[in-house]
């Protein structure tokens, strides 16, 4: 289990993931070796699994941002494989989540703009495989999104 100084670095590193490792040990309150040797266990351990690379896909020109929920014909065995095999062949697609409950997928999907959203839902959405339901939620705003955890 991380201690009070590990959970200190780990606030640090969440709040400015470029931050220089030695500006990171000085706010952590250790020392360049201990900094390094810390944050080498919590990547041993699985507690830091990898950095990671937020892109803001607006300033690429992805205008719309969709949240798709499906609920699944289970009655098919391989409805899972299949339908995330196909959804894995769309380059909008941005995530794939299972759930337990009433919805089995929710997949992020963007697109440039409404146009090229209805041709993405007909072409490819609309072809996804073993869908007995689905719902589409349209992001209009994020207004908060953080990875930060109460360390």
């Amino acid at each position: 289990m991380p201690d009070a100084t590990d959970r200190r670095i780990l606030r640090q590193l969440l709040a400015d993931p470029d931050i220089a490792n030695a500006e990171l040990a000085q706010r952590a309150g250790v020392t360049p070796a201990s900094l390094w040797r810390r944050l080498e266990k919590l990547r041993e351990t699985g507690v830091i699994r990898a950095t990671e690379t937020r892109i803001d896909w607006r300033k690429l020109g992805y205008e719309v941002q969709v949240s798709l929920r499906f609920t699944l014909d289970k009655t098919q065995p391989r409805a899972f494989d299949d339908f995330t095999a196909a959804a894995r062949r769309v380059p909008e697609v941005t995530e794939i989540q299972t759930f337990l409950g009433s919805v089995d997928l929710r997949l992020s999907v963007i697109a440039r703009d409404m146009a090229h959203w209805q041709q993405l839902y007909r072409e490819s959405i609309l072809t996804l495989p073993h869908v007995s339901d689905s719902d589409a939620l349209m992001l209009v705003s994020t207004i908060k999104d953080v990875q930060e955890l109460p360390l």
